[in-house]
Parts: structure tokens; sequence; C-alpha cells
């Protein structure tokens, strides 16, 4: 049985552009705001990105933990909004971001530098063996 999302205060004009994913989910791409560096993908329902808007600090829906996380609660690797973007699909959304630490929870300032998949010439990878 899927449960109702918790009631929004979200703004309805905001609220009314989202196209969500049939979770309620809306991926969020957290960037840093002066160098342009992907730090991160996480997800947001309605009351994620009000709580995001309303407060300047990221706060995500956890998929795993089925419950609200501000990012660097516990780890004190804070991201202070800057500012928030619709995509032109409004199924995305950037948060550009001040990160304070690392943004990955391996402990690593991004998520997207362990596994790079082409080199800096744009090679690709070869394809492993399935």
């Amino acid at each position: 049985m899927t449960s109702l999302p918790p009631p929004s205060s979200l703004a309805p004009e905001i609220a009314a552009r989202l196209k969500r994913g049939a979770d309620g989910l809306v991926p969020a791409i957290a960037q840093q705001y002066d160098t342009g560096e992907v730090l991160m993908l996480g997800w947001m329902d309605d009351e994620a990105l009000h709580r995001t808007l309303t407060t300047g600090r990221c706060t995500y829906w956890s998929r795993s933990r089925q419950e609200y996380w501000v990012k660097g609660d516990t780890s004190g690797h804070v991201q202070w909004v800057k500012s928030v973007a619709l995509d032109c699909d409004a199924d995305t959304l950037l948060v550009k971001v001040d990160q304070v630490g690392a943004a990955c929870h391996t402990g690593d300032r991004t998520c997207f530098d362990a596994d790079v998949l082409t080199g800096d010439t744009g090679s690709v990878a070869p394809a492993r063996n399935q």
C-alpha cells in the first residue's frame, strides 16, 4: 500500500509546475555555485523543496530511510543554498550551493569523481562483458 505524501507548504504556483516521478519525487542536482562543480544528486518532494527554499539549507527525501534529511545535520557538511532553478521540462531541479566539506556520503568532495567512465580525451572506457 502506497502512502500519500505528507502535506506541504510549497507555494501552489511552484507545485503546479513540477513534473514528479511516480513516487512523487523530483531529482535535485547540487552544484557548487562559484565553480560549477557537480556535487551530488538527491531527491525532493514538495515538502523537501519548500524546506530548501525557506531555510536556505538543502533538504532531501531519503528513499532508503523514507524520511527527510537536511544535508549536513549529522556530518557538518552543510549545503547553503544560493539559488534553485527548474529545468525546461520542469522535471529536474538545479540547486546551486556553497558546499562546506564533502558532498558525498563516502567523504569525497563530489559523488562523481570515483568512477569516471571516460578520460580527459573523451574516450569511452571499454564495455565489460556481461
